[in-house]
């Protein structure tokens, strides 16, 4: 029992307000049983259908990141491992996210589960741990201070912040390498998968794992156990992110290290039909006419009328 909660509701009484609110998951509920249950009824006049299955609404789902997640602790740091994909249900959302996150120089997180909550939960921790390094005359931030602040922040959630972490870091003890489950549980372990590939990944790592690897090795596991589950998971595709974090503080991010799943040369060797090609004049042009700012357009004055000379371009924020 966490010393934050109270053991009569096992949630904590004295927190302050604030971070993720679940104030509508039950009337979410309430909303989607009374649609499936009254298709044709009034509040709800675009669906008129006789079928019901035809009627029943689903409210949005979240994102989840399907995911194959991994880390390995190496003679002089960990590796971190993750595969790029994110799907909607049964849709992919995104062939290319990121799942390694920032948590301290000295420390980074990979994500699985409800993207949102991956995101942000890393994004609140990260946070908390710059404080703590200001507070703390920036020392070097403590991997196992960056667990403790996880492990208590989800199970004070009961595990309704979906985020399955692996936190890798290295500080003045070493390398270090945590899993951290939904709940709050967590697990210090020399290697670990997460995610919904996490079986392929695992039997690569226990097939070929080995204490005291150097670089080189541990990456090409962390590779290997990656594209595992990206070739036999469904909710885990496309690329892989790796991150290198060294016991001397150098930290190599590999963003999209290896892309096996690469189109582009398959595209380039496609001979497509000129056919295909609609060249200019394909389709007749009836008639032209340009009218410049404050021009006549057949006899009426054009009241606020503008031309090229008149639009100011600026670059679009990213």
């Amino acid at each position: 029992m966490s010393e934050l909660t109270d053991p009569a509701i096992g949630v904590d009484l004295d927190f302050p307000s604030g971070g993720f609110s679940f104030d509508n998951v039950h009337r979410n509920a309430l909303i989607e049983r009374h649609i499936s249950s009254h298709p044709s009824s009034s509040h709800y006049p675009d669906h008129h259908s006789s079928s019901s299955s035809a009627n029943r609404v689903v409210l949005p789902l979240a994102t989840k990141t399907g995911t194959t997640i991994v880390g390995v602790v190496y003679r002089d740091g960990v590796v971190l491992g993750a595969d790029t994909r994110s799907t909607n249900d049964a849709t992919v959302a995104d062939k290319n996210c990121e799942k390694i996150h920032y948590i301290a120089p000295n420390i980074y997180c990979c994500g699985a589960g409800t993207a949102a909550d991956t995101e942000k939960t890393t994004e609140l921790i990260s946070s908390q741990m710059e404080l703590l390094r200001l507070n703390t005359g920036d020392r070097q931030s403590r991997v196992v201070a960056s667990c403790t602040l996880l492990k208590r922040m989800l199970f004070r959630y009961q595990g309704y912040v979906s985020a399955a972490l692996v936190l890798g870091g290295c500080d003045v003890d070493g390398p270090h390498l945590y899993q951290i489950y939904p709940h709050g549980s967590t697990g210090k372990l020399p290697y670990t998968t997460m995610g919904s590939g996490s079986l392929a990944a695992m039997a690569i790592f226990e097939s070929d794992y080995r204490d005291d690897m150097d670089e080189v090795d541990a990456l090409g596991l962390v590779r290997r156990a990656i594209l595992a589950g990206i070739y036999n998971d469904l909710g885990s595709g496309s690329n892989v992110d790796t991150c290198v974090i060294r016991t001397d503080g150098t930290v190599i991010m590999g963003r999209n290290d290896i892309m096996p799943n690469e189109v582009g040369p398959i595209r380039e060797r496609v001979n497509r039909s000129d056919a295909l090609n609609m060249r200019p004049g394909t389709t007749a042009v009836l008639d032209d006419a340009y009218v410049g700012s404050g021009g006549r357009n057949g006899g009426t004055m054009m009241v606020g009328g503008v031309s090229l000379a008149d639009v100011t371009v600026t670059a679009m924020e990213t």
